[in-house]
């Protein structure tokens, strides 16, 4: 019997997960792989309904859905230096009563940026809009938004669209944290018991290992699934996204968890996390 487990075809993600979708993990539960993209992945989480047994999520997300799923401690993504962007078509705008254009409002990336906002945009931003996150720049470029918050592999091509950026929500969170930033993280069903969490986490923490000891085994993956990314974009977007928190969330990766959701909470963006809500399994 497979697991039925769904991520995005990003190249973190299918880097990540390349030798065990492909057998190569020894041990490993069989796997069952649907592609979707995290806003897709959140909205099945939190309906509660949905038939996948692994998921990657945003960690914005897990306030509403850690009654039904455990978060492994590793196969996700955290890191320095690669939070998303605000983007502006004239240098240094002001997004006081603005349009904003937004990948999802279940994400850590918007969850980054209201607390950005909430600290530099006096008086607040105006209308949030949620579009998907490709035709997000196109829209800031041709006028349709003021503003554009982008995430992945915006950070490199932004340019190409004549935009600049206003912020780094990324380094802002840092600066006033010291945490990496929290962006996307792998969830299983409760339901599956202890001994079977254990074994997914063990599985994906082999998978990352086999990634980084053969890396050239997963490219044919990841370029497969990288929607017609230029392979030099792609390897930068593993370098950001896939790091020591992937392999293991540890100390600070579970402080920047909390420290994200507490904040957000205080905000009223997200529930209140309870005080075991992170515990694996």
């Amino acid at each position: 019997m497979k697991l039925k487990i769904a991520y995005s075809p990003c190249p973190n993600d299918t880097f990540v997960f390349d030798a065990w979708a492909h057998g190569r993990v020894p041990g490993a539960p069989r796997l069952d792989v649907t592609f979707a993209d995290i806003d897709v992945t959140n909205g099945w989480a939190e309906s509660g309904t949905d038939a996948h047994d692994v998921l990657k999520v945003s960690y914005a997300v897990l306030p509403w859905i850690l009654d039904e799923y455990a978060l492994l401690p590793c196969g996700g993504a955290l890191g320095r230096g690669c939070g998303p962007l605000v983007l502006t078509r004239e240098e240094g705008a002001d997004l006081a009563g603005k349009t904003v254009a937004v990948p999802s409002e279940r994400s850590t990336a918007y969850l980054l940026f209201r607390l950005w906002a909430a600290e530099k945009v006096p008086g607040g931003v105006g209308d949030v809009v949620v579009m998907p996150f490709h035709e997000i720049m196109p829209a800031v470029r041709d006028g349709k938004v003021d503003a554009g918050l982008v995430i992945h592999e915006a950070r490199f091509t932004y340019k190409n669209y004549g935009l600049h950026c206003l912020a780094d929500m990324g380094e802002h969170w840092e600066s006033t944290t010291g945490l990496p930033i929290p962006l996307g993280a792998i969830v299983a069903r409760r339901s599956l018991g202890a001994e079977t969490l254990e074994l997914l986490a063990e599985s994906a923490r082999a998978s990352v290992r086999m990634a980084w000891d053969d890396p050239g085994a997963s490219r044919p993956y990841v370029l497969e699934h990288a929607q017609e990314m230029d392979p030099k974009v792609a390897d930068q977007h593993i370098g950001l996204y896939v790091n020591e928190f992937t392999a293991d969330l540890g100390e600070h990766g579970y402080a920047a968890v909390r420290g994200l959701l507490t904040r957000a909470a205080a905000e009223g963006l997200v529930p209140p996390l309870g005080p075991d809500a992170l515990r694996f399994p």
